[in-house]
């Protein structure tokens, strides 16, 4: 395709002609659609799409002039790529072209004027009016692009000129575009920019006198603030200048509108709220200062306006480094050394200090230029960073070769940082990569390769012994301890003084002595790496640590031994003389030895003074803790407040004597004993021989029966912590008032007292009060009393409860009656000035009321106490009255008729006043009136006027009932009316009176007002007389919806417990909401929802599980129950709202979406009831709305609600491939799109990646993006150009990081996008933010954690039990972590950051490749480590979404597995382990690595016991010993291994479940649950999680391979085939499983048979083999239709396809077994040497089984190995050669082969005399010797791959998989021909449905369609 060539001047618009258009177009005139703005090249999206959003804009108003913004589009694209090389530009351009060779003379007859620039001037002068009328975004741009293509136009020719030489004025270089805060100056008038607080902040930062003048320091205009002035000294990028500025606005305005006392002028900025933010945000910096020894270079002059002015510049430029640092930002402290750098320059060129080199004035080093600092400062760094991560092989290299984020931040936590200098020199080593070999050859490397910083990442077990060494130091001390005590079988405690006890008691610090001398060495070694950047002190330290250490391993044991010989140590001595004579030497040299000891635990209970000591300059101090720990800028001063020490003391003071005691009684204390009887035993004649023979006393049963103890002994205090944790956490919540409110019935109960509730809780207190205090109750709640009156507090209550109300109804959770019964009423027009209840309360009351009135027999006085006694019955009888009388009022006109009802009313009234009711009126009558008024209120309802005659009928047939058969004195009323009759009268007046029936009209003129007017108010009053009426029992039941019961419920409870007092919405605390967002789904399409491939569609699975919901949605759409919308028959209107409904019950980003925009929803409506009068209150918020609606842009209510809502709250998604999205056209695209569309404050953060025409190529520029929705359509807001791709270590938490920077406030709640809000929790959101201002323990909270709600659990099993588990660890789990333990950390979303803490500190997450896979949990550590509270509030909750099928449960547990595998070896661990107090420590270790490790070692406790009965059974010892002792059993092993039972079968997770539960259902509810948990096999489900997690933990510690994976999040359970089964599970539980059967059956078949087996041996067994059978067959069990027969058979089919698929390259794992098998090796290739060595010394188990046989099935054994290796080489070789070319021989040498080997096992059988017991001891034998053997040589894979043994290594892993497959596929074939398995099990998985009477069986029947 020829080139497209620009236009000539000639060709210019309005004399430019193109010929060739006449003659394409198809008629003259022709004007084409418009042009599609959206599709640009991203290499030209910034210049080119506004022309063409502007052409579309005014298309409809000026054809031609929309033509000439396109040719302007043409040009600008020309213009920037002139060869068209860029991906899609010419494609675009020649498009365009045809476009306007279309519309050229089309569009020039439909113009107005007679020239373009006419036609162009005109549109420019109208829109330009418009702006002035009503200022917007839209229109300040459109006018812009005008005036730019206005000023082409006339640039391009002279022949057209403006009347009266008028001249076009205007910049359109910065055209109208902004975040929050419209800053040009034609917006001053917008409501948000006419907050004072707002002006007074712009005014600080627009304060430029007295800046430098000089010509260098000056654009060509003079700088419109301090932040422009700031970005042309140091060359930052525009965007991030006006990100940044609108960002420090809103952070001044906030701080200052905060302030108490109040400012005295609020219109200037006040000191105070300067101050506050300076002192976060340089906190740490000017800690890291004083840690370096360095001055701060925050220098502030003496004069007060200068001084604010310096303030302002330095919190800005540090705020500009910041927005700019890209990855950087990750490492907090080389932010403070570049700002240390440029704060410097800043003050000299603020000083015009002169420079002693040029003698001219400072400039900066790195500025000037634009995007200066980006280039000379951010880039060499980042590419530091860049190349670091990409020697990292994507998450496979070891940890040691490359530098992590935490490595390269801390080298500027030395003093040799500043040898980098400023500008920085890059030859310097920091900036260095390893040399390789090539450049170690040629010697040209210069540069010296740093390493790794102060820490080494070392993949081993060790990892977790060197981090808690204290900890483990202190169990091992204490079992050596508790063996002495009872090996000397001691009676009393003083016995411990006895010799030779105290003597072997004085033993334990030799072994301590060897303790602390292994802890250093481990240090030497896991630090070896980082000498070359270890400091001479700190090499000091590790030499002096050594030596001490050895000194006291050699000074102690020689002491210990010389003094025991010396010694003379008895009890009966004299207490004067015991320690002379005991052990003299040895004591002072103990004593001596303890020294440091006594220090560390005189610190431990005077926190203040360790705190002081570890933060102070002082020099002796600082050699007091070089001794101790090494000097780092971090983990100093972490110590709590006293009495925060004293209550997680006491609590492990509690613990570990228990822990202690019953180790003592039940494990170590029985074992001595047994043990001493074996090693007394001789024992000389084995069944075969002695692995030990050269041993005494036994050595090898005492090893077998100590190992598994002494396992479980370290395992077990895990148990007692879930224990005490359980027990105290519950506690701790029921005085938190948890579970106050559990039922509907309760919420009934006190519902009179939740106005009060709210108002002390959630309505903010006068001032008076707030400064003075509130008065608290003993447990520090605020005294309630009942609600009489009705003031303002219980208006306001009304109006937030009926929001909420409001809210469940658009989430269809609640129907139309359901709402109207709920809701508070508010109209002033409902009569009763007392308090309106919702009609929930008052269901059937008026109905009992009436029955108690017709059958009351006695005096109206005792009946009305009656009736009063209920207030809710008083009220409703109260009620019905006064609305009826409201209501006739209103309907009745004619002036006899109200003359009746009027005298009606005056004769109840009286006779109730007078308390002659009863005597005055017949209440039999009352049923009969009810059912007329009944019908009455229905016409009402109906209000249609073809219904007068049947009204006229029952307003006729009440007056009758009323005067004639209720009134005794009816005829009164006609007395009354018509006056006294006569006798002769009566007749004639009679007739009269008859003549014109009541309520009919007269002479024309009608008597009633029907229809009644059209009224909101009126409206409400009918319906709520008409549910008074007609309330049924039914109505107490409502919601019927579970979930908006839950709701209701924790909103009730909340506000009954303890939360700070609500501020005004003004003065909250402004915050932000980011979620982080990449491929999930956003919502589902049309075609997603009824979609069936996969099985049943989503949207008949949403109706099916969501049935109430669903009617609900239909009554909302105006549908009948009945009815049902098929998709043909819907509009798009309707699709777009079942596509909405059905997205928001899924786990997608438009639900959370929804959920987090209830925050501005709620801020707007508190800030109406902050601002609006009583009246207003009641008139209703939506008809504030309403009133505001035409004129938004003025000063009314709503504009001002909007305002404050903006400055308080930001959503910002961060969607990380939302361009590539956009580029690809990928739906997820648009629907982000509609998200901004539907709520006009989200904005979205991306990064953009696009081509920039280089000199040569285009070159990728990466750039962080922010964009929002305007008119439609998508609008950048800022651009921040990057220094490469952000994405360089996990992903996560890189994409927050490019996010972060365009969110705003002081706080920052971080949200998953599987998750959800609630409008009742946002209304609490101020409060919660309160907390951030609350100190704690001395310090504020840096990281608040709420609760969460699973909202995933509701139907299947499997996700009950996820969710019952997760909604266990995130209530009692993490209040008792927060309180008293203090060791909660950041464990994922809905935490609420202090933003300004974390900016400074790095971040919300920890983002290096592999060891932050679980980033969340290192912003907790981080945050502590830096002396950052992290605390936990529950009256606040969030949804999450969790997985609801195994295989997805299974992939979330091995990641988290695989993170915490990872924290086992991260700095952060290590440090908070050796920096804790003991206490502390032992809390940190159980509640984060020490849970999986106690997992681990629970199941190497069940191998230990196994093997070593195996070792004992097939010697024969253990026969031998039996019969030596005489004794039946070894009860004492049994009963230590019984306790490790607790967690294989999930008890300890069950434990923290029910007592949750007990705590906010109640205990019957939680036993209940907890029995119907375990008879849905919830114990199956946590035992095959718990060899999930010890696997991917394990594998993880040794080999590494941890990697994020995708769960997909879907919400329909579907079947997963056995061959997806085997993959997931095969390395993780059925190898294992199988190990164990091997196990069992030889044990059971060469162990002893003991009579009378003890309960604890029969509970070691059963448990064994639960774990065993459990890890075999629960992925079955738990598979929708596992056990159907036609998916049995596809799976059967599916699984042989997979086994024999080659493994090609490309293949997936799913596709072809050897390509799976191969990756799950993976891991083994990148492993170390030491790994690989312990993994193959592990393999060496599996020879154990030959290990006891006779000779020669021992010998045989090893013949059939090598047989089968060789017969699988012959066959591989056979099929090779044979299977293609030759079938038929093939066939014939496979059956030759097959009779050889029936024939072999013919002659071994006759030959050898075998058995067929022999056979299958034999096969027991050799099976596990070959799998080790298997093992073995994939440990050494390199070194033998390239050989020929290779492939027979391929076959015997084959057979191996596939005779394991057939073992697992057989019994689950066999269930399946019984129905009834399948029945049994479908109930089993969805009895939460069942339950609840939904159809399961359709959806799984569904699935059957595909066949």
């Amino acid at each position: 395709m020829a080139e497209i060539i620009p236009m000539k001047d000639s060709c210019r618009p309005g004399t430019r002609n193109f010929g060739r258009a006449s003659a394409r177009t198809k008629t003259a005139g022709h004007v084409p659609q418009p042009f599609d703005s959206e599709k640009v090249p991203l290499i030209l999206e910034f210049e080119v799409r506004r022309f063409l959003r502007v052409a579309n804009q005014i298309e409809a108003e000026s054809p031609r002039a929309a033509y000439l913004c396109r040719v302007h589009a043409f040009e600008r694209a020309h213009s920037m790529d002139k060869n068209s090389i860029g991906r899609g530009v010419r494609q675009f351009k020649t498009a365009l072209l045809k476009h306007l060779e279309q519309a050229e003379e089309g569009t020039k007859r439909m113009r107005r004027e007679s020239s373009d620039a006419l036609e162009l001037k005109y549109l420019y002068d109208k829109y330009h009016n418009k702006r002035r009328i009503s200022p917007s975004e839209s229109s300040e741009e459109s006018i812009n692009i005008l005036l730019e293509v206005l000023k082409a136009v006339l640039s391009g020719t002279d022949s057209e000129t403006f009347a009266d030489g008028e001249e076009i004025k205007g910049n359109s270089a910065n055209y109208f575009r902004y975040n929050i805060l419209p800053l040009h100056p034609d917006s001053s008038q917008q409501e948000i920019m006419r907050l004072p607080e707002i002006k007074a902040s712009l005014a600080a930062i627009r304060n430029v006198r007295g800046l430098p003048s000089d010509k260098s320091y000056r654009k060509e205009s003079a700088p419109i603030d301090l932040i422009d002035w700031l970005q042309h000294i140091f060359g930052f990028q525009e965007g991030n200048v006006a990100n940044q500025r609108e960002h420090l606005v809103l952070l001044l305005a906030n701080l200052h509108i905060r302030q108490i006392p109040k400012p005295t002028s609020m219109s200037k900025l006040d000191d105070r709220a300067i101050d506050e933010l300076m002192e976060k945000l340089f906190k740490n910096y000017r800690k890291w200062c004083t840690f370096l020894g360095r001055k701060s270079n925050i220098w502030l002059p003496d004069v007060k306006q200068e001084e604010e002015q310096q303030k302002i510049l330095y919190i800005s430029l540090y705020l500009l480094i910041w927005g700019e640092a890209s990855n950087l930002r990750l490492m907090p402290e080389c932010l403070c050394y570049i700002f240390h750098h440029m704060a410097y320059e800043l003050s000299g060129v603020l000083a015009g200090s002169i420079s002693l080199n040029t003698r001219e004035k400072v400039v900066p080093a790195c500025g000037g230029e634009p995007e200066s600092f980006l280039r000379n400062v951010v880039t060499p760094l980042y590419t530091v960073i860049s190349e670091e991560a990409r020697r990292n092989s994507n998450g496979t290299a070891d940890h040691s070769k490359w530098r992590n984020y935490d490595d390269l931040n801390e080298y500027f936590w030395c003093i040799d940082c500043f040898k980098l200098g400023w500008p920085m020199r890059l030859e310097c080593g920091f900036f260095s990569a390893p040399s390789t070999t090539k450049d170690r050859e040629s010697e040209t490397t210069t540069r010296k390769w740093i390493g790794k910083t102060n820490f080494v990442e070392i993949r081993s077990f060790l990892h977790l012994y060197r981090s808690f060494d204290r900890m483990w130091a202190f169990f091992i001390l204490a079992f050596q301890l508790m063996v002495i005590i009872a090996w000397h079988n001691l009676e009393s405690p003083l016995e411990v003084f006895n010799s030779p006890t105290f003597e072997d008691i004085m033993s334990v610090f030799v072994t301590s002595a060897f303790i602390r001398l292994s802890t250093v060495v481990l240090d030497i070694i896991f630090t070896w790496r980082t000498r070359q950047n270890m400091s001479t002190f700190q090499m000091l330290g590790v030499v002096l640590k050594f030596s001490v250490g050895t000194i006291w391993v050699i000074t102690l044991p020689v002491y210990y031994v010389k003094s025991r010989q010396d010694s003379f140590c008895s009890a009966d001595e004299d207490w004067s003389q015991f320690g002379r004579q005991c052990l003299p030497q040895y004591m002072v040299a103990v004593a001596i030895y303890m020294t440091t000891n006594a220090i560390e635990m005189a610190l431990l209970f005077l926190p203040s003074v360790g705190s002081f000591i570890e933060t102070s300059d002082w020099r002796i101090f600082g050699i007091l803790f070089w001794w101790a720990q090494p000097r780092l800028y971090i983990g100093r001063g972490m110590q709590e407040h006293q009495i925060t020490l004293l209550k997680y003391s006491m609590f492990w003071l509690l613990l570990l004597p228990c822990k202690l005691v019953f180790s003592f009684q039940f494990e170590i204390k029985p074992l001595v004993e047994s043990t001493k009887q074996i090693m007394e035993m001789s024992v000389r004649t084995y069944e075969w021989h002695a692995i030990f023979p050269k041993v005494k006393n036994n050595f090898g049963a005492v090893l077998a029966i100590w190992t598994p103890t002494t396992i479980v002994y370290f395992m077990d205090t895990q148990i007692w912590y879930s224990i005490f944790c359980s027990v105290f956490g519950g506690v701790y919540g029921m005085f938190c008032h948890l579970g106050e409110i559990r039922t509907m019935g309760m919420v009934r109960s006190k519902f009179s007292f939740l106005p009060a509730a709210f108002s002390a809780r959630l309505i903010p207190p006068p001032v008076k009060k707030r400064l003075r205090g509130n008065a608290r109750g003993p447990l520090g709640e605020k005294p309630l009393r009942e609600t009489e009156t009705q003031g303002r507090d219980y208006v306001t209550f009304a109006a937030v409860w009926n929001q909420i109300i409001y809210s469940f109804r658009e989430e269809d959770l609640i129907s139309d009656r359901e709402r109207d019964l709920m809701i508070v009423p508010l109209s002033s027009g409902l009569g009763s000035s007392g308090v309106h209840w919702p009609l929930f309360l008052l269901a059937t009351k008026f109905s009992a009321a009436l029955s108690i009135a017709r059958e009351f027999v006695g005096e109206y006085r005792l009946l009305d106490s009656k009736i009063r006694s209920d207030v809710h019955m008083y009220s409703a009888v109260k009620e019905c009255y006064d609305l009826l009388n409201n209501i006739l009022d209103l309907l009745v006109v004619g002036d006899r008729e109200r003359r009746i009802v009027s005298a009606i009313t005056t004769e109840v009234e009286t006779s109730v006043s007078s308390s002659n009711l009863l005597s005055e009126f017949r209440m039999n009558e009352l049923p009969a009136l009810h059912e007329k008024f009944i019908q009455l209120v229905e016409i009402l309802l109906e209000n249609n006027r073809a219904q007068s005659s049947n009204l006229v009928e029952l307003l006729q047939d009440i007056f009758e009932i009323v005067t004639k058969d209720m009134m005794i004195h009816g005829h009164r009323i006609l007395d009354s009316i018509e006056g006294p009759r006569s006798s002769e009268g009566d007749g004639a007046s009679f007739l009269e009176w008859h003549e014109a029936p009541l309520f009919t009209p007269k002479d024309g003129e009608p008597v009633l007002r029907f229809p009644l007017p059209d009224d909101g108010s009126l409206k409400e009053q009918v319906r709520r007389l008409f549910l008074l009426l007609t309330a049924e029992e039914t109505a107490m039941d409502i919601p019927i919806n579970l979930e908006a019961r839950r709701r209701v419920t924790f909103f009730a409870t909340s506000l009954f417990m303890d939360m700070p007092d609500a501020p005004k919405a003004r003065n909250m605390l402004s915050f932000s909401v980011l979620t982080p967002y990449y491929k999930e789904e956003v919502q589902f399409s049309e075609g997603d929802l009824h979609s069936s491939q996969d099985g049943a569609s989503i949207l008949s699975y949403m109706q099916k599980i969501y049935p109430d919901e669903w009617k609900n949605f239909l009554e909302r759409m105006g549908y009948k129950a009945s009815e049902r919308p098929f998709v043909e028959d819907c509009d798009e209107g309707l699709n777009r709202e079942i596509t909405n409904w059905a997205s928001f019950r899924g786990q997608t980003l438009s639900r959370t979406v929804r959920g987090m925009m209830y925050y501005r929803e709620a801020i707007r409506f508190q800030a109406f009831l902050d601002m609006a009068k009583t009246e207003d209150i009641c008139g209703g918020y939506q008809e504030v709305g309403r009133a505001c609606g035409g004129r938004r842009g003025t000063h009314s209510l709503w504009a001002q609600m909007d305002a404050l809502a903006d400055i308080k709250f930001t959503y910002v998604v961060s969607c990380q491939v939302y361009g590539e999205h956009k580029a690809s056209g990928d739906p997820r695209a648009r629907h982000i799109l509609d998200l901004m569309i539907r709520y006009p404050s989200l904005r979205v953060a991306y990064i953009e990646e696009k081509e920039v025409i280089g000199p040569n190529k285009p070159q990728k520029v990466y750039s962080s993006v922010l964009v929002k929705a305007v008119n439609g359509l998508e609008q950048k807001v800022y651009r921040i150009k990057l220094p490469g791709p952000p994405i360089i270590g996990e992903g996560k938490p890189e994409n927050q990081n490019q996010g972060i920077i365009f969110t705003r406030g002081e706080a920052l709640q971080t949200i998953d996008m599987n998750q959800d809000n609630y409008m009742e929790e946002a209304f609490k959101m101020r409060n919660v933010l309160q907390e951030l201002l609350k100190p704690e323990g001395g310090r504020p909270p840096a990281i608040l954690g709420l609760g969460e709600h699973i909202f995933t659990g509701s139907v299947s099993s499997l996700a009950w039990f996820m969710s019952y588990q997760e909604s266990s660890f995130v209530t009692i789990g993490q209040r008792f972590l927060a309180k008293p333990l203090r060791v909660r950390f950041h464990y994922g979303h809905p935490d609420i950051f202090d933003r300004i803490f974390h900016v400074t500190r790095g971040g919300l997450s920890k983002a290096s490749k592999t060891i932050n896979l679980s980033e969340d949990v290192f912003a907790g550590f981080n945050t502590t480590l830096r002396c950052g509270s992290v605390t936990y509030r529950e009256y606040m909750k969030v949804g999450k979404g969790r997985d609801v099928g195994l295989n997805q449960i299974s992939k979330f547990e091995a990641k988290i597995a695989n993170g915490n595998g990872e924290q086992a070896l991260s700095r952060d661990v290590f440090r908070l382990g050796r920096r804790f107090d003991f206490f502390r420590m032992l809390s940190c270790y159980f509640t984060t690595v020490g849970f999986y490790l106690s997992g681990v070692m629970s199941v190497l406790a069940v191998y230990g016991f196994l093997y070593g009965q195996l070792y004992l059974g097939l010697s024969g010892l253990e026969r031998a010993l039996i019969d030596g002792a005489r004794t039946q059993n070894m009860r004492f092993l049994e009963t230590a291994l019984a306790s490790q039972s607790f967690i294989q079968m999930g008890l300890l997770t069950g434990l923290p479940m029910m007592m949750e539960v007990a705590l906010e259902k109640g205990f019957r509810e939680a036993l209940t649950d907890f029995i119907l948990m375990h008879l849905q096999l919830a114990s199956v489900f946590f035992t095959f999680s718990l060899g999930t997690k010890l696997h991917y933990f394990g594998r993880t510690i040794l080999h590494g391979g941890a990697k994020y994976r995708p769960t997909g999040r879907k919400f329909v359970v579907f079947h997963a085939s056995f061959t997806e089964n085997y993959r997931l599970y095969s390395r993780s539980h059925f190898v294992k499983g199988f190990e164990l059967l091997f196990l069992l059956i030889l044990h059971n078949l060469y162990g002893s048979k003991p009579q009378g087996r003890s309960a604890a041996y029969a509970l070691v067994t059963c448990s064994i083999w639960f774990l065993t059978l459990t890890w075999l067959f629960t992925p079955f069990i738990f598979n929708p239709s596992g056990f159907a027969w036609w998916k049995i058979v596809e799976d059967w089919m599916d699984w042989n396809r997979w086994m024999k698929n080659q493994g090609d390259l490309g293949l997936r794992q799913d596709k072809s077994w050897e390509t799976w098998w191969n990756d799950e090796q993976l891991h083994i290739r990148y492993s170390g040497l030491g790994s690989i060595t312990l993994d193959i010394l592990l393999s060496l188990r599996f020879f154990v089984y030959q290990y006891g046989l006779n000779i020669v099935v021992y010998v045989l054994s090893w013949a059939v190995i090598v047989a089968i290796f060789l017969l699988v080489k012959v066959v591989a070789e056979g099929r090779r050669r044979l299977s293609v070319d030759f079938h038929l021989m093939y066939r014939l040498f496979k059956a030759v082969v097959l009779l050889g080997v029936v024939t072999a096992v013919m002659v071994l059988f006759s030959v050898c005399r075998l058995s067929v017991m022999d056979l299958f001891v034999c096969c027991f034998a050799f099976v596990p010797t070959g799998w080790g053997l298997l093992r073995i040589a994939q440990a050494i894979r390199p070194k033998i791959e390239g050989y020929s043994i290779w492939s027979s290594v391929e076959a015997l892993a084959y057979t191996y998989d596939y005779v394991m497959g057939l073992l697992l596929f057989a019994p689950v074939a066999a269930l399946a021909w019984m129905p009834v398995v399948s029945a049994i099990q479908t109930r089993v998985l969805f009895n939460q449905a069942f339950t609840r009477h939904l159809q399961i069986q359709p959806i799984l029947g569904a699935k059957s369609k595909r066949r």
